[in-house]
């Protein structure tokens, strides 16, 4: 069932709204988002969903109100260069003759804003970001070795994790990677306007790519999801598959010294990681360190109540790093 679900991703093609052509008009929504210094932070799907059912929230009253809370809008609400800029990108659509409503959602995650996808991400190429990425991003913050320069953020989507690591090194070449053309596609534009130097590569899972890297990142799908949603769903293992399989694939990409920088969700099942267990099972004995850390002992908890968590007693938020010796 997953395999379909990455299938149904990329039979998409690329006839969508994510196009060469717009990703001036794009970057340019960006840099005059950041003269503005707009802000916003994305909370859980849940609280999104809490927010916007109040009843002043029903209309947008501000930039942030569309952008970030994703509501539709009057023509009036947004200024002239403000509104053409969001029309040129195509962040914006008419739902009626004076109503408007956003595409894309825009954030900032430390001191840099990215593009992703509009609430509520129920498409299968859904660009998902959220506060899971900032969890990401302080973790990758603490593990980067000094003196790497290749980066692969795997399952890159909004881009955070690499864009991240990158800008941490003194001359950091970053490499894109995902399944879905249009996390790739928004990732990238993350990236130039973040200024990295960047390549972005299509690819089904870590061991397609045939290169290797000083840091790889990566942030797997993690949860139960009966939808099937490539950025949400993690497989078996009670959605540990992919952090599992994108692990042992990626140690295999690392250089001499290299390290392996993961943070994802695991189920805790009866006191037991069903992660680690796997990870102490399935990596070799030998010629890599790992640094395995629960860094939040409780997520999204309002999942439990959903089919395959009946046996589940929470979602710990884990952040792992595996570095490869020089000697190998």
């Amino acid at each position: 069932m997953l395999k379909q679900a990455f299938d149904q991703v990329l039979s998409h093609g690329r006839e969508g709204w994510y196009d060469a052509a717009r990703r001036p008009a794009l970057l340019g929504l960006l840099r005059l988002l950041e003269d503005r210094e707009y802000q916003f932070v994305t909370a859980t799907p849940a609280t999104h969903a809490r927010v916007v059912k109040r009843p002043d929230r029903q209309a947008a009253g501000n930039l942030r109100d569309v952008l970030g809370w994703g509501l539709a809008f009057a023509r009036d609400v947004i200024d002239p260069e403000m509104f053409d800029a969001l029309k040129a990108a195509g962040a914006i659509e008419p739902v009626s003759a004076d109503r408007w409503m956003p595409t894309l959602r825009v954030s900032r995650v430390g001191p840099r804003l990215f593009l992703h996808s509009a609430y509520p991400t129920t498409q299968a190429d859904a660009v998902f970001l959220g506060p899971d990425s900032y969890r990401f991003a302080r973790w990758i913050a603490e593990q980067v070795k000094p003196g790497a320069r290749t980066v692969l953020d795997y399952g890159a989507g909004a881009g955070v994790g690499g864009i991240s690591a990158a800008s941490a090194l003194a001359e950091g070449q970053l490499t894109l990677a995902d399944i879905n053309p249009k996390a790739l596609f928004l990732a990238s534009i993350n990236a130039e306007q973040a200024g990295i130097t960047h390549d972005t590569v299509e690819a089904r899972e870590p061991k397609a790519i045939e290169r290797q890297f000083d840091l790889i990142v990566t942030h797997p799908p993690f949860m139960i999801d009966t939808d099937r949603r490539a950025y949400r769903d993690g497989g078996d293992l009670y959605g540990a598959r992919l952090s599992l399989d994108w692990v042992v694939q990626g140690v295999r990409l690392l250089t001499p010294g290299g390290r392996l920088v993961l943070h994802t969700g695991v189920s805790i099942v009866g006191g037991r990681d069903v992660l680690l267990e796997e990870l102490r099972r399935c990596l070799p004995q030998r010629g890599l360190t790992m640094r395995y850390v629960e860094l939040d002992p409780d997520i999204f908890s309002e999942d439990l109540d959903q089919p395959g968590y009946e046996d589940v007693e929470r979602i710990a938020a884990i952040g792992l790093m595996i570095e490869r010796d020089v000697a190998r």
